[in-house]
């Protein structure tokens, strides 16, 4: 008696041609449910291990304290590479923000445990992704030992493991793991983004920028402009000769991250080298130069940022603009210097500057203080600069309306005739009847000439 599979066959193979395409059907059919089995176990298989991860984390946590200080066995936990894993995770996680001893408490568990040597081992003899999460794990845990590792790996034929490296170098964050990596830059076997290897010495030199120095004397010029602009980073005022040396460097990349850092030198030192780096003939390396003589705010850089607020760089007068905004107790000096140059261009800027950073609003508010006379002649040399809208704004808008017959009194007195047009198109829009006089009044000062007199009266009823 023949079985029911031969006469399933039998009934599609009698089917003719169309037999084919149930075959199909049924073949894809098998095949969707075979899948839907593999994802379904699979979800189950993972379900149940984060459920057991979960569990040992628990109980790991639970023993945290014995764990670090060696009192629980090691038998207990660092057998299985679960529990090996979620103690190695917690250890490097809480290492990112430790500092002193519990840093060094941490670090010795994962000596005494041996997961440190375990990822030197992995980082000498793996390959691929696994070499490489091993040197980013050894550069977090901060440890001295790693680095002839790392070191190593340096001269893998990978790019992604050499990145991989010296990204565990920088980590690290020690003035030791500096040295491999200037040292392979100087013999020119480290052929990755400059990006990259800036990044790396930046955090290694943070805490010793000396380190730098030696290497950058002895450097090729593209190896120098990289380690300079490092240097230009993290320098601090103990560097004062070095910077001076950088400061006359051939390469204009090298002045210019002497600039930046002669901000943090001696101020009679950084002065002098700034006041000659301002005059250099890049550009760039004149707006670095002005961003750090902005910084020191001392009086005695403000002739230098006078004469860079007329240099032919749009963002050299910017920088200056904004260091000379920062010295408003010699606003009134600065204002007459820039009088003197007759640039037109380097008074917009200044003013433009000044309004962005409050600095004539403050003026206004001073009216009505003790500095008023200070605060009359700036506002009026504001006035024959150019900053007409914004005291015609203040006039009209601003909420003390004493402040507002100070403003009218000191337009009056102004005698600006490029005030009339602003203050008819106000007049025209203008809805309340005391301001419309007070408006009014000014304007018709203007057309006499200007006041002939501060305490004359404004109609302010």
């Amino acid at each position: 008696m023949p079985s029911v599979f031969n006469r399933i066959i039998e009934f599609i193979e009698g089917l003719g041609p169309a037999g084919f395409v149930v075959q199909a059907i049924v073949a894809t059919a098998m095949g969707i449910g075979l899948l839907l089995a593999f994802i379904l176990g699979r979800r189950a298989w993972r379900h149940r291990l984060f459920q057991r991860r979960d569990r040992r984390s628990q109980e790991i946590r639970q023993h945290w304290e014995e764990i670090v200080s060696g009192e629980w066995p090691l038998q207990e936990w660092n057998v299985e590479e679960m529990d090996r894993g979620i103690v190695e995770t917690l250890l490097l996680d809480q290492l990112e923000v430790a500092q002193g001893v519990e840093a060094r408490r941490l670090l010795q568990c994962l000596r005494l445990s041996g997961l440190l040597d375990r990822r030197i081992l992995e980082a000498r003899t793996r390959h691929g992704w696994r070499k490489r999460a091993a040197l980013v794990l050894l550069g977090r845990t901060r440890a001295p030992e790693v680095i002839p590792a790392l070191a190593e790996a340096l001269d893998e034929p990978s790019e992604e493991t050499r990145v991989a490296a010296i990204r565990g170098l920088g980590r690290l964050g020690i003035p030791d793991a500096a040295v491999p990596i200037l040292d392979h830059l100087l013999e020119g076997r480290l052929k990755l983004p400059s990006t990259v290897i800036q990044n790396a010495l930046l955090n290694c030199s943070r805490w010793q920028p000396s380190i730098l120095v030696p290497y950058l004397r002895r450097a090729d010029a593209e190896t120098r402009a990289l380690v300079a602009r490092a240097l230009g980073e993290v320098a601090t005022g103990d560097l004062g000769e070095d910077l001076l040396l950088l400061a006359n460097d051939a390469q204009a990349e090298v002045r210019a991250s002497a600039a930046r850092s002669l901000g943090e030198t001696e101020l009679n030192l950084a002065l002098s080298a700034l006041g000659a780096l301002a005059e250099d003939t890049e550009w760039f390396v004149r707006l670095r130069a002005v961003v750090a003589l902005g910084n020191l705010r001392d009086e005695r850089a403000i002739p230098m940022l006078v004469e860079a607020l007329c240099d032919s760089n749009r963002f050299v007068r910017l920088r200056a603009a904004a260091g000379l905004a920062k010295m408003r107790e010699n606003l009134e000096t600065i204002l007459d210097l820039v009088g003197e140059k007759k640039d037109r261009y380097a008074m917009q800027a200044l003013v433009s500057e000044l309004q962005r950073d409050g600095v004539v609003l403050e003026q206004v508010s001073e009216l009505l203080g003790p500095g008023k006379k200070t605060a009359e002649r700036i506002l009026l040399s504001l006035v024959k600069s150019g900053a007409l809208r914004l005291l015609v704004s203040t006039l009209l808008l601003h909420t003390n309306w004493r402040a507002r017959v100070a403003v009218a009194r000191l337009l009056a007195r102004s005698g600006a005739e490029e005030l009339a047009p602003l203050l008819e198109h106000a007049l025209m829009k203008e809805k309340s009847r005391r301001q419309k006089k007070i408006t009014g009044w000014v304007l018709h000062k203007l057309e006499e000439g200007g006041a002939s007199s501060e305490r004359e009266l404004v109609p302010v009823r």
